[in-house]
């Protein structure tokens, strides 16, 4: 029996279809000979610290760096049932095709189940992007050796290994280190997400420190022929421009001014161009949730949840979290019932459907550029449109729109440049004229669709007519002084986008050439850190953290943020660390370094960073309170039952038990909860304290030596009621 263990269910249809078809069974298809099964996704993950050692479970900043070499991995939670019928069937197999995903994660999804299973049974790879029945018999006549792979699976082995490492350990000392200074909470650390706090923070740094300076910029106002249009003064060598070519001297702008206003002006050139626009290709996950954002408002996880629903619920659209935006030659010829489709399920995209063009071929269609997965696009089943959720509909018609006009006309249009001389000096203006629309009309009420978005200087006024040697007058000229402006904050659209081109941040030549070498040939990618299945995550769980906020529509860090962002390596708050990983991965894939030696080397700089943490602490900035017995901060601290908080000294482990109340989130001093010098404890003699008990009305009196003394008595008439010596139920300290 030959066993084909596929990444997705979805796949592991399409694999059965290439066979030939079989009968569906409990967690595979049989095939006759062969049986398929799946995967949901990775079934196995890396054991925990505490899985390895039970102590920890706790942290401890004497238990850091914590290594384990060689790691190992457990089942999934959610996925034991799938996996034991994969492990099962692999001890019937004679063979097993490798159908994993065509990139490093998977094929290290199934690798990985292959050596849990301790399977030593041939194995071949199958290599599948596109589940169109055509790709995949053409994929299962040109099946590889597995073997081939092995560096593939050995470089993603080791980035998931290495990033447990590296989150867990830094994540644990700076949390400690900050506790001991009476900071609440985590201070998350992680390679991704770390880089992504210093984007917004220094993104937020640079826009409140900036300082307002003046421009100019210097138009003409031209009467030539039977048309008047303005034109734009052009920059020569001796002007006085800042790093950006911008007039900076008001003085010499205004000169040009005078110089030029009123007198004679020729064309010095003038030429139109036929220029066509391609639409804008299908969406991968990244883009999809950068348009939901600016459109609909939609933070990425829910648009990524949206899309999961619209796939696995609906089964009205293709994978949800591809990294691309290209389909394969193969799909055009889906085209008729993929539109069919879009009419019956989207009335209000009934007509485009109708009047698109199945022969046209766009750009979008070329298997040379689809990576694991094709473009997000409809598939060709239908739904009530009606009872689809107002986020689903939004979505799918977004997905709809762009697979729509793939099979619109390219956007034509004339672009005229114009050049004219006055008084020895230059204008220039560009102008854009429409012939065909062509898809720009299924787009005409999307404003801040980039790719829509031309230069703000070009003109709509139509001046093809102008020809070179033409004179007329500068009727007009002005000086318009302009502020400059820092770049804007965050949006989250902005800030998605920027996660597929950090490469630009990183100050060092080569480590921002490994960056965008790493997304060489990726349309969308241009040197990014994170992958679109997981941004939505890391970016949710920064606002989880309180590092990011939202104020109105943009992203700003917090407080917090800041401080931890300033006590941190540069390697950890740059993308640095991801360009070098890229290096090292490699050489892992070419077989130069194996995957233990590159984890090694990692666990020397992240012991090198905790010895740092542990010798100097770190310099986040606390509102700290001080333990009044032993001087160590006090931090609040969650009651095991209920809501309720109280304060306990950080240094609990070396011995002091100090403990106070909680009041609207600050700490209740002792010596401030009025403690009684009349009435005295009977158990330690130490005054009483009055306190309101849970009923509106009541109180009840207890030690001021807690914890080291519970005891407590019952309130009578504003005094300790020493007859009854049992202790009061409404003791919040227990």
């Amino acid at each position: 029996m030959e066993l084909y263990i596929a990444e997705k269910p979805d796949l592991a249809k399409a694999i059965v279809e290439g066979l030939g078809g079989g009968s569906r069974k409990d967690g595979y298809y049989d095939c006759g000979g062969q049986y398929v099964t799946w995967c949901y996704g990775h079934m196995l993950q890396l054991l925990d610290p505490e899985d390895y050692d039970q102590r920890y479970a706790k942290w401890n900043m004497n238990d850091l760096p914590i290594s384990h070499i060689p790691w190992k991995k457990k089942p999934s939670s959610d996925k034991k049932a799938q996996l034991k019928i994969i492990t099962d069937l692999l001890k019937q197999a004679d063979s097993v095709v490798h159908a994993g995903d065509p990139d490093d994660e998977g094929q290290l999804l199934v690798d990985e189940i292959l050596m849990y299973a301790a399977c030593r049974l041939p194995v071949k790879r199958l290599l599948i992007n596109d589940n169109n029945v055509t790709i995949v018999k053409r994929s299962l006549a040109n099946m590889r050796d597995n073997k081939e792979f092995a560096g593939l699976s050995a470089a993603a082995e080791a980035r998931s290994v290495g990033d447990q490492l590296y989150g867990y350990n830094m994540t644990r000392a700076y949390t400690l280190a900050a506790g001991k200074v009476g900071y609440q909470g985590v201070l998350s650390v992680g390679r991704v997400q770390t880089p992504i706090v210093g984007l917004v923070v220094r993104r937020d740094r640079e826009n409140e420190a900036h300082k307002t300076s003046y421009y100019y910029n210097v138009t003409g106002q031209f009467a030539i022929g039977e048309l008047s249009f303005p034109a734009r003064y052009q920059i020569v060598e001796g002007d006085p421009v800042d790093e950006k070519g911008r007039l900076t001297d008001q003085v010499h702008a205004q000169g040009i001014v005078n110089a030029v206003k009123g007198e004679g002006a020729k064309i010095i050139s003038a030429e139109t161009k036929k220029k066509e626009q391609h639409p804008p290709l299908p969406y991968n996950l990244l883009k999809l949730q950068t348009d939901a954002s600016r459109k609909f408002g939609f933070k990425p996880d829910r648009t990524k949840e949206i899309t999961q629903t619209l796939r696995d619920k609906h089964k009205l659209i293709t994978y949800n979290r591809s990294d691309c935006e290209y389909l394969s030659d193969e799909q055009h010829g889906d085209a008729p019932t993929v539109l069919a489709a879009i009419s019956q399920t989207a009335p209000s995209l009934s007509l485009a459907a109708q009047k698109a063009n199945h022969g046209i071929k766009s750009r979008a269609f070329n298997s040379a550029k689809v990576s694991a997965h094709h473009g997000i696009i409809p598939t060709e089943a239908t739904a009530d449109f009606k009872n689809l959720s107002d986020g689903e509909q939004k979505i799918y018609m977004l997905i709809a729109r762009a697979y729509i006009a793939q099979f619109w006309p390219k956007h034509l249009y004339d672009q005229t440049d114009i050049s004219v001389e006055v008084a020895k000096h230059r204008f220039a203006v560009r102008s854009n004229i429409t012939t065909a629309a062509g898809w720009r009309v299924l787009y005409k009420n999307d404003s801040g669709n980039e790719d829509l978005e031309g230069d703000e200087t070009d003109l709509a006024l139509d001046i093809r007519s102008l020809r070179a040697g033409q004179e007329g007058t500068c009727t007009d000229a002005a000086a318009d002084q302009m502020e400059t402006k820092p770049r804007p904050l965050y949006t989250m659209a902005t800030l998605l986008s920027d996660l597929t081109r950090v490469a630009q941040y990183v100050r060092d030549d080569r480590l921002r050439k490994l960056l965008m070498e790493k997304d060489k040939g990726k349309e969308g990618e241009h040197g990014g850190i994170g992958t679109p299945a997981t941004r939505d995550t890391i970016i949710a769980t920064l606002f989880e953290r309180g590092y990011l906020v939202e104020k109105g529509k943009n992203i700003v860090s917090t407080p917090t943020a800041r401080e931890f962002y300033d006590t941190l390596p540069d390697q950890a708050k740059y993308p640095d660390m991801t360009a070098l990983w890229h290096e090292q991965q490699r050489s892992i894939q070419k077989g130069e370094l194996d995957a233990n030696a590159f984890v090694n080397e990692l666990m020397v700089y992240i012991g090198s960073e905790i010895a740092t943490v542990k010798a100097n602490g770190i310099g986040i900035k606390i509102d700290t309170h001080k333990c009044p017995d032993c001087g160590n901060a006090i931090r609040r601290i969650k009651k095991k039952e209920g809501k309720e908080f109280f304060w306990g000294c950080t240094g609990f482990a070396d011995g002091c038990k100090y403990a106070c109340e909680d009041k609207a989130g600050k700490p209740v001093p002792k010596q401030a909860q009025q403690v009684s010098e009349l009435h005295k404890c009977m158990t330690c003699s130490r005054g009483l304290t009055r306190r309101p008990g849970k009923k509106k009305g009541t109180f009840w009196w207890g030690c001021s030596g807690f914890p080291e003394c519970k005891q407590t008595y019952f309130d009578n008439k504003g005094k300790p009621d020493y007859s009854i010596n049992n202790k009061v139920k409404e003791n919040v300290h227990e």
